[in-house]
């Protein structure tokens, strides 16, 4: 819901550090490994029993997941890269919620699963209109420069990150948290695909 507003103020000083490092020969698949490696770090650090310790690297690899992109812009993106960007953005996503578990499976695996299973169906809906939008031709800055077609929601990545945030920082209310955040995956997938129903509803096969 955020992530409009947050590229209009954080994708300037991005574009400045992205062709800096570009200059330094940083590529962005290099960049986005980095950040991959951060968000599992941050991962392993809370299951290991310190939340708050995690923000560290959380918030690093989150600043490496927007440079990535703007390196890429700073040099010569590939449909390759952000095909890897996103698949290390939901590693990370599966991984934070899961190292929850692990730090205390008697409190947090039941709404942990949920939170889980509410990322996979939202992800589903993501990936799913982005290939509808690539196939009939749609395009979007509205998030930045993407290597696909990233349609908006009442949860994205900036609401992501907070709760992630928060839950390091209020570790004991990772259930409550969960279960309402959980939730609301669920309502954006919904909106998501009501709206893919008023768009796509007579173009192409059923199936």
């Amino acid at each position: 819901m955020f992530d409009a507003a947050a590229r209009r103020l954080i994708d300037p000083p991005l574009n400045r550090a992205g062709a800096r490092l570009a200059a330094a020969g940083w590529t962005a698949n290099g960049v986005t490994l980095l950040g991959l490696a951060l968000g599992v770090l941050s991962a392993l650090v809370i299951a290991l029993g310190a939340p708050l310790l995690a923000l560290i690297p959380l918030l690093a690899s989150r600043i490496a997941d927007g440079l990535d992109g703007a390196v890429a812009r700073a040099t010569k993106g590939t449909d390759f890269g952000g095909y890897l960007d996103i698949a290390a953005d939901f590693m990370f996503y599966g991984a934070v919620p899961f190292a929850f578990v692990v730090l205390d499976p008697a409190q947090n695996t039941l709404a942990g699963a949920f939170l889980l299973f509410a990322f996979y169906v939202n992800g589903t809906s993501f990936l799913g209109y982005a290939i509808l939008a690539e196939k009939h031709g749609l395009e979007t800055r509205a998030q930045g420069i993407k290597s696909l077609y990233y349609s908006n929601g009442i949860l994205e990545g900036t609401e992501t990150i907070v709760f992630f945030v928060v839950i390091c920082m209020f570790p004991a209310a990772f259930p409550a948290l969960a279960w309402m955040f959980g939730m609301l995956c669920f309502l954006t997938a919904g909106l998501r695909i009501y709206g893919a129903s008023r768009i796509f509803v007579d173009k192409g096969p059923s199936t």
